[in-house]
């Protein structure tokens, strides 16, 4: 059997990296994408061109570093393209990009924040999904295709400051959960994870936005009684992608820890 394909945005660092680890170390192919470039709605920095070549590395070839900004949907169908022309195919899509902001309660969010979160963390998720399901669904039947999208505990909980980042997250499970039904019956199946606090920059940024020290903090809200690593949420979502998931469709599951129980 040839290598599975697949294609990860927010490749550069945290969970998205990890992804691209798991994955390629399963023997998987992936074109690895992050916008590599900060961004003035965002108040944290974010990967860089340097973290994404460096997940790369590693792999020989098997590992194609690729910037691109999710917003930009012909960008996304380029990163399609070349999983295709340089690997033969595609067989699952991860949309793992996306920024956190917010720290103040709703009515007083301005619209860049809002406007920032919508973009990178639900209308990303439509460009990756449009470029990827129509590539998934050219492979021959019996298709065993997955489009998997990082959602947050914060779409199953309301969080202090974070309305406009709740409301992306929603938008994120409700995109996944109406995707799974359009494939009905194709192979192709669509899914989301919700990881709960997970060591990662953007949990850094996180307590910041809450004028917190370090991130000790949120381990009371998690049953481990600490911080989830990105490899954890990793493992889960690389099973999510193979064929052993073909029962998973249109269901969210929740890597959180116990954050939601």
């Amino acid at each position: 059997m040839s290598a599975r394909v697949a294609v990860v945005t927010g490749a550069a660092r945290g969970i998205g990296a990890a992804v691209v680890h798991e994955l390629a170390r399963e023997g998987w192919r992936v074109v690895a994408v992050d916008v590599c470039r900060d961004d003035p709605a965002v108040d944290y920095p974010l990967g860089t061109l340097e973290e994404l070549t460096a997940v790369a590395d590693p792999y020989d070839g098997d590992v194609t570093p690729l910037v691109a900004d999710v917003r930009d949907a012909g960008r996304l169908r380029e990163a399609v393209a070349v999983a295709q022309e340089r690997y033969g195919g595609l067989d699952a899509a991860v949309a793992a990009a996306a920024v956190i902001a917010g720290g103040t309660p709703l009515w007083e969010t301005p619209e860049k924040t809002w406007d920032v979160l919508h973009d990178v963390d639900v209308r990303g998720v439509y460009h990756l999904a449009c470029a990827a399901v129509p590539a998934m669904l050219a492979r021959p039947a019996p298709r065993s295709g997955r489009f998997v999208a990082v959602a947050s505990v914060a779409a199953h909980r309301g969080l202090f400051g974070l309305a406009a980042y709740g409301a992306a997250k929603h938008a994120v499970v409700g995109l996944v959960r109406g995707l799974a039904a359009d494939l009905r019956g194709t192979g192709v199946t669509a899914v989301a994870v919700s990881p709960g606090s997970t060591r990662t920059s953007m949990l850094d940024a996180t307590a910041r936005l809450y004028g917190l020290d370090s991130t000790a903090h949120f381990t009371s809200r998690q049953l481990h009684d600490r911080l989830l690593e990105p490899e954890e949420i990793a493992r889960a979502i690389a099973w999510l992608c193979s064929p052993n998931a073909g029962a998973v469709a249109g269901s969210v599951l929740r890597a959180d820890g116990g954050f939601t129980v």
